[in-house]
């Protein structure tokens, strides 16, 4: 697997082109201090039109896009956020067919970066994932993945986004009495989609630290019967944890920030039998795991886990949950997002 590619960074490395970078903020940052770390130098930074101020970054001008092709020509653009939405994927394609254009993959949380010495350090767990996946679109999707990510090519996430009803529509059946756990319910987006495939439900548990999701999404289910909101971070015990200030979904651990509480799953349902396990927990679905043990092993719930925070995510994720149980079939599917984001695990329980 991989062994004669050559990864994006050493391809920058070895590049004439200018490199410039499209897009600002955290994503950007980490890039930057990538490349600064490899020795590998940038010659300018744009973004989106209506965005560019004077304002200098990296020590480089804010330009747009056309401006940077006006003095720089031909060269390789590094994308450094990320997208759902059809017309930045439109723009992305629009670029790519003038420029050498890549998605570098930089972990949302952790330092590990996916380069060909990671693949080669960690061959042995992702070839023991890749042979446990219980379709060959499961297959597909994760080679399509090691390669978007050891490349930056966002043709490998074309080549096998599905849409978020595909997973609903072939191996993860909904009922019309299941409990579900939503772990990371941000402002109830995803509570309301759930509650939009069933005709009916027993409850729904929502779990979210951020206090301002938190208020919206009590606000946003208000008028949804059966559902029990928690403001509390997930972990694999009850502590006392220090998370961003962030104002979005990305709260995550970090020293200094805001004190919080944090429970475990099987803390919080109290033994009460789950039928249904999302979770987006950032970066945390190991702890996450290790503190739902019980409610694993007695309810074997259905379970959707993102695995797209960590660089590791696309094998601890998975030889968590089989260490827990080895009672479940085990799928993988990306829904259309640039970069690898919206990457989830899918584990389905077998017939007894």
């Amino acid at each position: 697997m991989c062994k004669m590619l050559k990864d994006l960074w050493t391809r920058l490395k070895e590049t004439d082109k200018p490199i410039v970078l499209y897009g600002m903020g955290n994503g950007a940052d980490k890039i930057y201090n990538e490349l600064k770390r490899r020795g590998i130098d940038i010659s300018g930074i744009f973004a989106t039109a209506e965005f560019v101020r004077q304002k200098n970054v990296y020590g480089f001008d804010l330009l747009s896009y056309d401006a940077i092709k006006e003095k720089l020509g031909d060269m390789v653009v590094l994308v450094c956020f990320g997208s759902a939405r059809e017309e930045v994927f439109c723009e992305v394609k629009r670029i790519a067919h003038e420029q050498e254009l890549y998605f570098p993959d930089v972990p949302v949380y952790g330092t590990d970066i996916f380069d060909i010495e990671y693949v080669n350090a960690h061959r042995q767990q992702l070839e023991r994932v890749y042979n446990s996946l219980a379709d060959q679109k499961s297959k597909e999707t994760f080679k399509n993945i090691v390669m978007y990510k050891l490349t930056g090519e966002c043709e490998y996430l074309y080549k096998c986004e599905v849409s978020p009803d595909e997973p609903y529509n072939s191996f993860f059946t909904l009922t019309d009495s299941e409990t579900y756990l939503d772990l990371g319910a941000y402002n109830g987006d995803t509570v309301l989609d759930f509650k939009g495939r069933v005709a009916s439900y027993n409850k729904i548990i929502a779990v979210e630290p951020n206090g301002r999701s938190f208020k919206k999404l009590c606000e946003n289910t208000a008028d949804i019967s059966n559902i029990i909101c928690h403001n509390v971070y997930i972990s694999d015990s009850e502590k006392l944890i220090e998370i961003s200030k962030g104002r979005g979904r990305g709260t995550s651990v970090k020293s200094g920030g805001i004190s919080v509480l944090a429970n475990s799953v099987d803390n919080i349902i109290n033994g009460e039998k789950i039928t249904l396990l999302k979770a987006d927990v950032e970066g945390e679905e190991i702890p996450m795991l290790k503190g739902a043990t019980k409610a694993i092993c007695e309810n074997f719930p259905k379970m959707q886990i993102a695995c797209y925070h960590r660089s590791d995510d696309l094998w601890t994720i998975p030889e968590a949950v089989s260490e827990i149980s080895e009672n479940y079939d085990i799928y993988i599917r990306h829904f259309p997002y640039l970069p690898a984001w919206d990457t989830n695990y899918y584990f389905v329980p077998k017939c007894f």
